[in-house]
């Protein structure tokens, strides 16, 4: 029963909270510079995080500045709060997400880049842009396995989108994230996001679930020097697994 209550209270300050980010983008973003509004979705996700009982703790040193593509393993519905609270970049997501309610403007806000994923040719259009922002010495994000896991078992890479980085020479930073319990720092996978599990029932399990800590574990920045994309995927994937077990 205090856990139900619990989690109705932070459902309400999740609702509050979404309200206040969409206020914040719709009155005060036109006149923030890029940096102040990076900021204030770094700040944004953080305090997110909060409302949701989970603790951000961060491992390594994210990239300092661009151009560099940031990937990680995919769990939850938290995952990109959890790594734009642990450093900004822009994230390449699946476009139906900007028709989503309030989702999509805050997520369109913080400079989202939407792919079609069942287009090949969207995906040529994809690597372009990502080439460009890399170029223009933008920090970008991006989830490999294209899906969320159980957290058990790394999915494959799709390697496709790691051909901007090699055509921009831009570095491509290994994350690994998981989810731990703040009490017994055993790992949880109540925030986990997968087949046919729906989202709010995902969200429910995991505003119930006892405080938890989002453990973000960033590698050591590398480039292809020379390899192809998917020798590179290959490798990168072997960083990863590294990354979210350590």
């Amino acid at each position: 029963m205090l856990r139900t209550v619990l989690a109705l209270w932070r459902v309400l300050r999740l609702l509050v909270h979404a309200l206040h980010g969409l206020l914040v983008v719709l009155v005060r973003f036109p006149s923030l510079s890029p940096e102040q509004q990076q900021a204030r979705v770094q700040a944004w996700a953080l305090q997110l995080l909060a409302c949701a009982g989970v603790t951000l703790e961060v491992r390594g040193t994210p990239v300092a500045n661009g151009p560099a593509l940031i990937i990680a393993n995919h769990l939850s519905w938290l995952d990109i709060p959890v790594m734009h609270a642990a450093r900004y970049c822009r994230f390449i997501s699946k476009s139906d997400v900007k028709d989503w309610p309030i989702v999509g403007t805050l997520a369109t806000a913080a400079g989202t880049l939407y792919i079609e994923r069942t287009s090949r040719r969207d995906a040529l259009r994809m690597v372009q842009h990502m080439h460009d922002a890399l170029m223009a010495r933008e920090v970008l994000g991006v989830f490999p396995e294209g899906t969320t896991g159980d957290g058990r078992v790394l999915l494959p890479f799709h390697a496709n989108l790691l051909q901007a980085a090699i055509t921009a020479d831009a570095p491509v930073q290994p994350v690994g994230v998981r989810f731990v319990d703040r009490k017994t720092g055993a790992v949880s996978h109540a925030p986990s996001y997968i087949d046919d599990e729906t989202l709010l029932g995902s969200m429910w399990r995991t505003l119930v679930a006892p405080p938890l800590v989002a453990v973000v574990h960033f590698g050591e920045p590398e480039r292809a020097n020379g390899q192809d994309r998917r020798a590179w995927s290959e490798q990168l994937h072997a960083r990863v697994d590294t990354l979210r077990a350590a």
